[in-house]
């Protein structure tokens, strides 16, 4: 593709027919940029279509997401497999040179959507295969210029970001370094310049807001910069960034402020970020930092004073509060929180206000259910003032818990008190009660179990009787919802101190409260219903058995499955998640309600499969189907037929409108429902006729089919393969092995496939193909040898030879290449069969190493004698040493198509297949061996003995431990 101005032209009009709103006119677009794209210059082309300034500028919009999302698509792509680079090397070179000064010089909606390309593409190729980047972005502060300045900055932001969370290496150390040396010194000459050009522009307020701007920004890297490890230049110049931090955290800028209740304006960000960065210090520095501690608790607390309850400060306070919980965790600062007075007033100055149900709260709460509920008990709330304030309430009572237990439960008395006075009016007293009630005891736990240790001062199960028992028993299960919620997210917190009898008792309460009008309660009533129905005992059965659930389970199910008419909550996923734990409880306890749960279900499934957009909900969803299906199949086996003829059209449309999301799904409930049949007859019609649709080429291009669909795939053989046979699809199916095998990420789903293949599908039909697939195996382990690679390769090689014969999978060996088993012995099985991990894969490699050894005459002989020894003492190895989890440097690598919308895979728990053991007449490996040996020693006497007496003491004393175990001897 020549970049001309003719195709500049037919580009620009392909990309505006993308945003046509026609689905007629957009997806032919979408899918002819979709062919074009591994056409050289497409890239290229595509940067020069962004920088025309005379071009629409949606259209200029659009090519630079469509660059983007190219990029994110194909640039590391090429690396999982061997298929050809849809990048040639020359764009990649073009683009690397071109990308950053357009970044620069371009409109903030372009310099986004490049800059994000620009992080993607030094995730993979910085610093090895791009070094001068970051001399490009450096040399840019001295521009002057700060769009320019703060378009570098963002870019390194997010270039940089990953060293927050990535995992120490060398190579990360060595990269970080690179760019420290580069630098470390720039940015801090930029924050030096840029402190003076706030007090030269101090009455300029747009000038301001783009300094701040680039504060942030620069806050933003020094905090990326030091995650890893405190760099020697940094801890050098701590008194030039420590000083800039204090003074943007103590000058106030009165021009800055907004007039905004809701957004954060530059100012606050800044000092958010600030706060951010010296809790990082004081956690992973606190030697070095320690100098700046007292000087840094005292600015913190003072601006925690004197900043308003508005939302638009809730970051800044949250990060300021971790700030303070992070010093008040270390013992050697504990003076600066002992004396009482700064105590208290650090409790009812900062800690009380902050734990206040605030009108912002209570707005979110009545309309925006979704994100309170998100906030509040799914952990999303680690940036909001109550969980910030809950965190120091924890630190602080953990280390001074007789003094805080003291100022809060005078508070704590007050506020209950002040409930009492006026229940209706002053509701949020209370609520703040059970929230420092909360705060106070909890002591650890885990998401699985809730609270599991509480302080000893609290005394939990008084306070539950008489304070949130009583609110959960109101006849009203619709006033004060926001008290409600407080309530039921108490018995859920605590479910697991709380003993089976207080939770029976408040069973019927919680399922009373699935019919509230409010989201937040009945989403809170169906959460606490599936927590404490997860529950197990010591011995791990569940807490809460069918027996003692009977008195409840008409109700209980039938609420559930009420509440999902209630506004708002038709695709509620914590109540969807509740009717699945039920189902799972009560198991066949659900029979009698199947009838009219089952039209439900499917009912909701063909509703969201118009317009899916709860994931959650949609999971919960088919998970529970599965679950329906496996309880009532397991009573009556043939009742598969009954749900194949509800599911199957819902199914069929799905497939049928390429619904990607239910995708990976529906594959998944098919093979459930073939697997079911097993022994319940043929496979019907419906079957056959979508099972050539299964092997087209598109339905692979998707990660997330892959599985489910290599899954569906081997049930088909494994049921009939002579009507697989019959279809003539082993071609197709033998393609899709090769594409497996030539992933990374998916071969073991071609070492499955092959298997499954192997177990069930006519030998006669399939020899004739071996000798290929064999040397496409050899063709991938020369090219790109993985720790899975080499791991599943062993187990098929054994489980071949278990199979046909150790001397079929010899003799097919050295027909791709004469002698070249012995190759496969010394640099695959010795070198790497340790590597084998799980149990069942390692009886496969057992019994076929043990075929290899005794069950064929061409190992007894030259060329392959030689290797006899050595290969009995690896498989000894295999038995008497831990699995090898080294792993090989090629096993770092990008998943298949890591850019672009993927539906993901998501296993269902109740769609999952049986575990199959391929060699069920085997139970022990060692006694295999043993028998192995003995058998072939007597049919060749003297001729064993000596070639085991070549291996080392130890192999002997262990292969005498299993020829004694199994009574029999080598002769």
């Amino acid at each position: 593709m020549e970049i001309n101005e003719a195709n500049l032209q037919q580009l620009a009009g392909y990309l505006q027919q993308t945003l046509s709103p026609d689905p007629n006119i957009r997806r032919p677009a979408e899918k002819l940029l979709e062919s074009i794209e591994a056409e050289r210059h497409y890239p290229v082309l595509l940067l020069n279509l962004i920088d025309k300034n005379d071009m629409d500028v949606t259209t200029r919009v659009a090519g630079s997401i469509a660059f983007k999302n190219y990029i994110k698509r194909n640039w590391a792509a090429h690396e999982d497999s061997d298929g050809p680079d849809k990048i040639h090397s020359e764009d990649r070179e073009a683009i690397k040179k071109l990308i950053v000064n357009l970044m620069l010089r371009s409109a903030p909606a372009l310099q986004k959507q490049l800059s994000d390309a620009v992080s993607i593409i030094g995730k993979h190729d910085f610093p090895k295969k791009w070094p001068y980047l970051i001399d490009e972005m450096v040399e840019k502060f001295s521009t002057g210029d700060f769009n320019v300045i703060n378009g570098v900055l963002q870019t390194a932001h997010l270039l940089f970001k990953r060293y927050r969370y990535e995992f120490k290496s060398q190579a990360l150390w060595e990269e970080i370094k690179f760019v420290l040396d580069r630098i470390s010194k720039p940015l801090t000459d930029l924050l030096l310049a840029t402190m003076q050009l706030r007090k030269a522009h101090e009455n300029n307020v747009e000038a301001l807001r783009v300094i701040y701007g680039s504060l942030v920004l620069v806050c933003k890297v020094f905090l990326s910069l030091n995650s890893q490890d405190l760099p020697e230049f940094f801890e050098d110049n701590m008194p030039t960034w420590m000083k800039a931090f204090h003074e943007l955290l103590t000058v106030d800028v009165a021009c800055l402020h907004t007039g905004e209740n809701e957004e954060a304006g530059v100012l606050e960000h800044l000092r958010s970020q600030i706060c951010e960065n010296i809790g990082l210090y004081a956690q992973m520095y606190n030697e070095e930092f320690g100098a700046y501690m007292e000087t840094f608790v005292t600015a913190v607390w003072e601006l925690l004073l004197r900043t308003g309850m508005q939302p638009k400060y809730d970051a800044l306070v949250s990060n300021a509060l971790q700030f303070l919980s992070v010093v008040a965790e270390r013992n050697h600062y504990r003076k600066i929180f002992e004396n009482p007075e700064i105590l208290a007033n650090i409790c009812e100055g900062v800690v009380i206000p902050n734990l206040d149900f605030r009108q912002s709260d209570e707005e979110l709460f009545e309309d925006s259910p979704e994100e309170y509920i998100r906030r509040d008990i799914e952990g999303s709330d680690v940036d909001t003032r109550r969980r910030a304030a809950c965190d120091l309430v924890k630190t602080l009572s953990q280390n001074f818990e007789d003094k805080i237990f003291a100022i809060f439960g005078r508070y704590l008395e007050i506020l209950l008190n002040k409930y009492k006075e006026n229940p209706t009016l002053n509701w949020k007293a209370k609520d703040t009660a059970i929230y420092l009630v909360t705060s106070f005891a909890s002591r650890g736990g885990t998401q699985k179990h809730g609270v599991t240790q509480v302080s000893e001062l609290v005394p939990l199960p008084e306070f539950c009787a008489q304070q949130i028992i009583p609110e959960l028993e109101r006849a009203n299960i619709n006033e004060v919802p926001v008290l409600k919620s407080a309530a039921l997210k108490f018995v859920m917190v605590f479910r697991s101190l709380l003993g089976q009898q207080t939770l029976l008792i408040c069973m019927p309460h919680l399922i009373r409260h699935l019919p509230a009008e409010s989201v937040v309660v009945h989403s809170y009533a169906a959460c606490a219903i599936e927590r404490i129905l997860a529950m197990r005992d010591p011995s791990n059965n569940l807490l809460m058995t069918p027996q003692l659930l009977a008195p409840f389970t008409n109700d209980l199910l039938a609420r559930l499955f009420a509440t999902l008419t209630l506004p708002g909550s038709t695709e509620n996923e914590y109540v969807m998640k509740a009717i699945m734990r039920s189902f799972y409880s009560l198991q066949e306890g659900t029979l009698p309600y199947m009838e009219v749960a089952l039209p439900r279900l499917t009912g909701i499934l063909s509703m969201v499969a118009k317009n899916p957009s709860r994931p959650h909900f949609n999971h919960y969803l088919f998970e529970t189907l599965s679950l329906a299906i496996r309880i009532v199949c397991n009573a009556e086996p043939a009742a598969v037929s009954s749900f194949e003829e509800v599911l199957f059209p819902v199914f069929q449309g799905i497939l049928q409108q390429d619904i990607l999301e239910f995708m990976p799904y529906v594959f998944q409930m098919l093979s459930l429902l073939l697997e079911i049949r097993e022994n319940s007859g043929s496979i019907s019609e419906p079957y056959w006729a979508l099972f050539p649709c299964l092997l087209a080429p598109p339905l692979w291009d998707r990660s997330g089919n892959v599985t489910p669909l290599i899954r569906l795939i081997s049930a088909f053989i494994k049921q009939d393969s002579n009507h697989v046979v019959a279809l003539g699809k082993l071609s197709a199916i033998l393609g899709i092995f090769q594409k497996m095998i030539a992933s990374k990420s998916n071969d073991h789903e071609g070492f499955y496939l092959l298997q499954n293949l192997l177990n069930y599908y006519p030998l006669s039909e399939l020899q004739s193909n071996m000798r290929q697939v064999f040397a496409l195996l050899f063709q991938r382990l020369s090219l790109s040898k993985t720790t899975k690679y080499v791991r599943g390769i062993i187990v098929f090689f054994c489980y071949y030879a278990s199979k046909l014969g150790a001397s079929a999978l010899v003799e097919l060996i050295d027909q791709i290449q004469a002698n070249m088993f012995g190759m496969v012995i010394e640099r695959v099985f010795i070198t790497d069969m340790t590597k084998v991990t799980t149990e069942l894969d390692r009886k496969i490699v057992a019994v076929g190493i043990s075929k290899i050894l005794t069950d064929c005459p061409a190992m007894l002989s030259q060329p392959y004698v030689q290797y006899w020894s050595k290969l009995l003492q690896s498989l000894v190895e295999l038995f008497e040493l831990p699995p090898d989890k080294t792993i090989l440097d090629s096993d770092n690598f990008e998943p298949d198509n890591a850019g672009g919308y993927q539906a993901a895979f998501s296993q269902l728990t109740y769609a999952q297949p049986k575990v199959q053991d391929l060699l069920p007449d085997v139970s022990d490996g060692r006694k295999y061996l043993a028998d192995s040996l003995n058998k072939l020693s007597q049919s060749r006497p003297g001729e064993v003995s000596q070639l085991v007496a070549s291996i080392g003491d130890n192999y002997k004393q262990a292969l005498q431990k299993y020829c004694d175990e199994a009574g029999v001897r080598i002769i």
